[in-house]
């Protein structure tokens, strides 16, 4: 399956795991779907089905993996968008949640995002699909690359690196945390739904941390060259909020130096599976090489 099919297939599902609009919480569903559909490139969710694919599985089983890491991933940006943390008014080129459904509903809306991906992943459908003992390491899998040794734990460095000089080693665990930890848990849960080995979810994990922090490296390059068109977000707030990046402790040759190396490393990983893994190898250089 080629990636524009994966595409429509995870916009699609997206929408079908949300709850009714007929009820009084109605104004909450909306702003849930008003973050969804905002698109973005849906490299977490691709990644699920990729491996997913690359494992002999079934797309039809791992699509509720996909989902309830894509609403992970939203959740997080909602929140991260807010006036107590970046402060940022524009999410992909439109105005922020909270821009449009104020800071109370913005709020609950990620709250309710997080929550419903684990429902997701554990539902009865998804266990009938994919097993009890998948979904059971999927939903653990999940709750600690996005809880506070993984992603959110990356956001409170984040945070507490304002205004400070931060070392690179301290980047490096915010961007793995912040970053790379929801990336990698997409990866492996495309090979946990498909029943892979160890060795294999193991390799899926290390693609999964090196192209993950070569995200965010490439991410801070941008945030210095591109325009905020380009990038459907405000650019320059690295250096507004005086916070440390690769680009200003290292330099940006450098730092495409960084990103080259982590994605041939990314790319060297999948030589354990069997199967064709060109569609990931691609992946994998094309977000290295992004302008948005």
């Amino acid at each position: 399956m080629n990636s524009s099919d994966y595409a429509a297939i995870i916009e699609q599902s997206l929408f079908d795991f949300l709850p009714s609009k007929d009820c009084n919480e109605k104004r909450l569903i909306e702003a849930m779907q008003y973050s969804l559909e905002a698109g973005g490139k849906r490299v977490r969710p691709r990644l699920v089905l990729e491996f997913n694919e690359l494992c002999s599985g079934k797309t039809e089983s791992a699509l509720p993996f996909a989902c309830a890491v894509e609403m992970i991933h939203t959740y997080s940006l909602i929140h991260d968008d807010l006036p107590c943390m970046d402060d940022d008014d524009l999410r992909r080129g439109k105005p922020a949640n909270h821009k449009v459904f104020g800071e109370d509903i913005a709020l609950l809306a990620g709250d309710a995002l997080l929550t419903l991906a684990f429902e997701t992943i554990t539902c009865d459908n998804t266990v009938s699909l994919s097993g009890a003992d998948s979904c059971c390491k999927a939903a653990a899998v999940l709750a600690r690359y996005a809880g506070a040794n993984g992603m959110v734990g990356g956001q409170v460095i984040d945070l507490i690196s304002e205004n400070t000089n931060a070392p690179v080693e301290i980047l490096q665990e915010m961007d793995y945390k912040k970053t790379a930890c929801l990336i990698k848990a997409a990866c492996e849960l495309g090979c946990i739904c498909a029943g892979a080995d160890d060795v294999k979810i193991k390799a899926a994990s290390q693609y999964g941390e090196c192209i993950g922090i070569a995200f965010q490296i490439q991410d801070d390059i941008l945030d210095v060259i591109s325009s905020d068109e380009e990038l459907g977000k405000p650019v320059g707030s690295d250096k507004e909020n005086s916070k440390s990046t690769y680009v200003s402790l290292l330099g940006i040759d450098e730092c495409k130096k960084i990103v080259q190396s982590l994605t041939n490393e990314a790319v060297n990983a999948l030589k354990v599976f069997d199967a064709d893994s060109s569609s990931l190898k691609n992946m994998a250089y094309q977000l290295a090489n992004r302008s948005n």
